[in-house]
């Protein structure tokens, strides 16, 4: 084991050497996923597919908890010697399968990216650094144990919700044979894909993981095989294919600059090298595909025809971190450049027009979708800032972005199962109809938008971080605007009810209601230790200190944490009690200035027929359409990513 000087905090490094405890645990995390997958995949007893997703996610959120470091050497990974060749051989086989589906569903361009990057990867692995081997596979550090937690966490919490889910959705597709064993399989090979994805060392591994979630997402994203997912599905897999060639090619850039596959050596490497920064330029394009981020937010808003277990993984979870990480992991090699600059408008531009569209829209999965391409927006931008306080700020917002958003997922998939519908005016008065439902809804959406929750307190340090910049702060709080708009709009739907009975109980299988309610109690604790969190993520604590009261200090300003509960949770007593000496008074329908009729929320029309009276959010579609603006927003996202590559080549 060797330890050296990271990004975040020392970098504990496993070659041949390591703990029996460590190479447990890395069985686990990656490999056991893999086994697990093909046993849901060859049994087709529904008991015993859902014992095994059940155990797998066990496995996962205890050997992620397990994982620390440092990492004693008393032991050596037996298997290491084995995993270049598996790799590299398992590397031509998902590129077959992905040229093969190309040709099967005749798409040139599929086809073509595909055929680049296996030609690319042939010269790479046999003519460029065949005799690269045998340094460090692995690492674990701050980065990459916060990414394995929100996999392993999370994502097996959403496994879990997706076993009662698949049944039910199965009863209304109604399909000839059960697919839910492909679709098992392929949740966890996701996971474990992801796992090894943000577990190893070596680049070109990182590039077989990068596209095998490339496949996954195809497979689940068209799982319902409707002429819709599937177009949807083929998008994903040629962009994503984009991302995966540039890759490739940034790849090549680099190594040719330093000889080495090593990531964190090779960002060490490149810091400061003016000829590397067009290859890391590469890699942050293919960053930005994988991360759905303008002008390539189309196949993640795609995702949300698939199951929704599917776009809780892909919007929260697992697939669009892997681009958030990779930058964040290089950005020691191109911190203070023009590129770090491009990047930092680049990502807040995201941030600022995704979060403008998503006011325009009457679907809440779309609403959930453009608020994640604007949260990952800013957790670029972060890595384009490049301090250690920015790139801890974006750490904390990983995390308390993949537990609110995973949550409110999970919320509205299974509220659309009960009222058959994503459309939030449809969704109006659901806390009465599905009163606990409702009401981790809302509770998740507050954990985004205010204090003393952890998202909020990611976007303050955010604030301080990015506060020399003003072109980037104007977008900053300009963004942060239209987030609070269309966050308060969802959630004051979901509470507003024109019913005139009380809540009615829900009745939700444990496996359904089971992650609701940890995530819920998931996205409060995590606030509550929000300090000790950005302490462990910053370096030496230098810029933070938690005062007297349980107030959070930086260089420039205090957040008063215990205070801030204290009245949260005050505020939220009154509300139950006010809630409940509501609901036992008397009840009436609205006042329809005198013409009501014995229907609810009708009124007395023309002719004297009853008219329903009609109560709906504004959309803003004049202002903030999607079919108005994406063209538009799209042209100026290229903009900035030709100005992040112009100070690649400017430098």
């Amino acid at each position: 084991m060797t330890i050296q000087p990271g990004l975040t905090g020392s970098i504990f490094f496993l070659s041949i050497t390591g703990s029996s405890m460590t190479e447990a645990i890395l069985v686990v995390l990656i490999i056991v996923p893999f086994f697990a997958a093909l046993a849901c995949l060859l049994i087709r007893s529904t008991a015993c597919r859902a014992c095994i997703v059940i155990a797998t996610a066990a496995m996962l959120a205890v050997s992620s908890l397990l994982l620390q470091g440092p990492l004693a050497p008393d032991a050596g990974l037996r298997w290491a010697g084995l995993i270049d060749p598996l790799i590299t051989g398992c590397d031509f086989l998902l590129l077959a399968v992905m040229f093969y589906l190309g040709c099967r569903y005749r798409h040139p361009l599929i086809v073509l990216l595909t055929a680049g990057q296996l030609g690319l990867f042939v010269r790479l692995e046999f003519f460029v650094f065949a005799k690269d081997r045998g340094h460090a596979l692995f690492q674990v550090d701050v980065l990459s144990l916060t990414l394995v937690r929100v996999v392993c966490l999370v994502g097996g919490l959403i496994c879990l919700h997706a076993i009662p889910y698949m049944q039910a959705h199965e009863q209304h597709q109604n399909p000839a044979r059960s697919r839910q064993p492909q679709f098992f399989a392929l949740l966890l090979l996701f996971l474990g894909a992801m796992n090894g994805l943000v577990l190893t060392n070596h680049l070109a591994h990182f590039y077989f993981f990068f596209e095998l979630t490339t496949l996954c997402s195809f497979l689940l994203i068209g799982h319902d095989r409707s002429k819709e997912a599937m177009d949807n599905a083929l998008t994903a897999l040629w962009m994503n294919g984009l991302g995966g060639l540039l890759l490739l090619f940034a790849i090549q850039g680099l190594y040719g600059q330093s000889a080495m596959l090593d990531m964190t050596g090779l960002a060490a490497a490149t810091a400061g090298n003016q000829a590397a920064l067009l290859p890391l330029s590469l890699l942050l394009l293919a960053a930005f595909t994988k991360s759905a981020q303008l002008p390539w937010q189309r196949w993640l808003l795609g995702a949300m025809v698939a199951p929704t277990p599917t776009s809780a993984l892909l919007h929260s979870s697992t697939m669009v971190k892997a681009g958030v990480y990779l930058a964040l992991r290089f950005a020691p090699a191109f911190a203070h450049t023009l590129l770090a600059q491009g990047l930092m408008l680049a990502g807040g531009f995201t941030f600022l027009a995704a979060a403008a569209l998503a006011i325009g829209q009457r679907n809440a999965k779309k609403v959930l979708a453009y608020s994640t391409i604007s949260n990952l927006g800013l957790i670029f931008a972060c890595a384009g800032i490049g301090t250690p306080a920015a790139v801890a700020a974006a750490m904390l917002l990983i995390l308390f972005h993949a537990v609110s958003k995973g949550l409110l997922f999970l919320c509205v998939g299974t509220a659309e199962q009960q009222v058959h519908s994503r459309d939030i005016e449809v969704l109006r008065g659901l806390c009465a109809r599905m009163p606990l439902t409702g009401m981790i809804a809302v509770l998740a959406v507050l954990t985004l938008i205010v204090p003393p929750f952890g998202m909020l307190l990611g976007k303050w340090l955010v604030f301080e971080a990015g506060a020399d910049h003003l072109v980037f702060y104007l977008m900053l709080v300009l963004g942060s605007s239209f987030t609070l708009l269309y966050w308060v709009r969802l959630a004051g739907t979901l509470l507003a009810s024109g019913q005139v009975e009380g809540f009615k109980p829900e009745r939700q299988p444990l496996l359904s209601r089971f992650p609701l309610v940890a995530l819920a109690c998931g996205a409060v604790v995590l606030a509550l230790g929000a300090p000790i969190l950005y302490g462990r993520l910053l370096p030496g604590g230098q810029t933070w200190s938690a005062g007297r009261g349980g107030v959070l200090t930086t260089a420039v300003g205090s957040f008063p944490l215990d205070v801030l509960f204290a009245v949260a949770a005050l505020l939220g007593l009154l509300a139950l009690f006010g809630v409940s000496r509501a609901m036992a008074g008397r009840k009436a329908f609205p006042y329809l200035a005198g013409a009501n009729t014995r229907l609810p929320d009708h009124f007395v029309g023309p002719m004297n027929r009853p008219v329903r009276a009609m109560v709906e959010n504004s959309y803003l579609a004049p202002f903030f359409g999607e079919e108005r603006w994406t063209l538009w927003v799209n042209l100026a996202a290229a903009g900035f990513l030709l100005v992040m590559l112009g100070g690649a080549l400017w430098q």
